[in-house]
């Protein structure tokens, strides 16, 4: 077994004492493993900086890929959570995958399991690592902007006992407003998948809202600043204007607007 603090701790440079293929795969191994040290803290932190470097190069990436999407079936939780996280890394090189797609889309609304964190198990973030995912999805040119809407709605609009407590929201709306900077996106598709959300909160009983509707206002609060402030496309870069955007927020406030009191 490799040391991979002792490799974090000398800028990632690649180890000279096994063959790189081995490694990549010890690493692979490793962001599935139930110790967040060794997942999140060491295996996680080098093999992103390893494709960030373009160190694995994008034939090893699209086995990598094929293996992150497969893992949204894995019966861990942790090993589920995390591979969004690294098929981003992925996808944000430009690499694109039909079926890496088509595993995402079964995967992210459906997840039952959306803590954000577990005392055993470290940072699980599944709303938030499938968020980042579905934001450069939504980005890619050979995806529609508009499935990753009709997708951040559908995982939004999922029954959940969850309240977003570790700004899931935040990283959801972001992920929708990278979604709405495509500029072949019409007004019709940009606003068209909020119908679906107005329908499904309209519809709410008098009574304490349900985790579900809580965390989707809170996100359309957030995609509301959003709209008319711009969203960072990378963590780097200066905020990207919504081609949409003044029609974007005039939506979102008429909705919002029914669900608060002091409007």
């Amino acid at each position: 077994m490799t040391d991979w603090e002792a490799v974090r701790a000398n800028d990632c440079v690649v180890p000279a004492d096994r063959p790189f293929d081995e490694l990549v795969e010890e690493l692979v191994q490793a962001v599935r493993d139930p110790d967040p040290i060794i997942r999140d803290g060491h295996a996680y932190a080098v093999l992103s900086t390893w494709i960030e470097r373009d160190v694995i190069d994008a034939e090893r990436r699209a086995k990598i890929g094929s293996v992150m999407a497969a893992r949204f079936d894995d019966h861990e939780i942790q090993a589920r959570t995390f591979a969004p996280l690294i098929l981003d890394m992925i996808v944000s090189k430009g690499d694109y995958a039909s079926g890496w797609e088509a595993a995402f889309t079964r995967w992210f609304p459906a997840e039952a399991d959306v803590r954000g964190y577990d005392e055993r198990l470290g940072w699980l973030h599944a709303v938030a690592h499938g968020a980042d995912l579905l934001g450069t999805f939504g980005q890619h040119p050979a995806v529609r902007p508009a499935a990753m809407l009709e997708l951040a709605a559908a995982r939004l609009l999922a029954p959940t006992a969850y309240v977003f407590a570790q700004q899931e929201d935040e990283r959801l709306a972001q992920a929708i407003a990278r979604c709405l900077t495509r500029p072949e996106l019409t007004v019709v598709e940009a606003l068209g998948w909020l119908e679906t959300v107005a329908a499904d909160l309209a519809a709410l009983p008098r009574g304490p809202i349900p985790a579900h509707a809580a965390n989707t206002i809170r996100t359309l609060r957030v995609l509301y600043i959003l709209a008319g402030e711009g969203v960072r496309t990378r963590r780097d870069a200066t905020p990207v204007a919504l081609p949409h955007g003044a029609a974007i927020k005039e939506k979102l406030g008429s909705v919002l607007a029914e669900h608060f009191q002091y409007a």
